[in-house]
C-alpha cells in the first residue's frame, strides 16, 4: 500500500517526465504563505515559473502578491532552487 506522500511524489514525477528534459530535475523551494502563516518546502521541476508554483499549491495568481527577497515578482518569473518565495494574500473590500 502506498502512502499519500508516495502517490503525490509519483504523480509529480510522472508530470515532470512529460516535460522536456530541462524541466525534469526536482528542486525544493521554500515558500512562506501568509494565509497559512507558515513556511513549507514545495517540490518543483528545474526552470519552473511562479505560475507553476501557484498551480502546484492550488492558488489563483490574482489572489496573491509574490515576492523573492525584497522584490515583487510576476507569475512569469523563473524560480531558482535557493529562492525563498513569499506569498501575500490580496485583500479587497467595498
Amino acid at each position: 500500500m502506498h502512502s499519500a506522500a508516495s502517490r503525490g511524489y509519483k504523480s509529480l514525477k510522472n508530470t515532470l517526465l512529460s516535460y522536456p528534459i530541462q524541466y525534469r530535475y526536482i528542486m525544493g523551494v521554500i515558500v512562506f504563505y501568509d494565509r497559512e502563516n507558515k513556511e513549507k518546502t514545495v517540490e518543483l521541476g528545474k526552470n519552473m515559473l511562479v505560475k507553476d508554483l501557484l498551480a502546484k499549491m492550488g492558488i489563483n495568481p490574482v489572489t496573491v502578491i509574490v515576492s523573492r527577497g525584497d522584490s515583487i515578482i510576476t507569475e512569469d518569473e523563473q524560480i531558482g532552487e535557493d529562492d525563498r518565495i513569499n506569498l501575500f494574500s490580496v485583500i479587497s473590500g467595498g
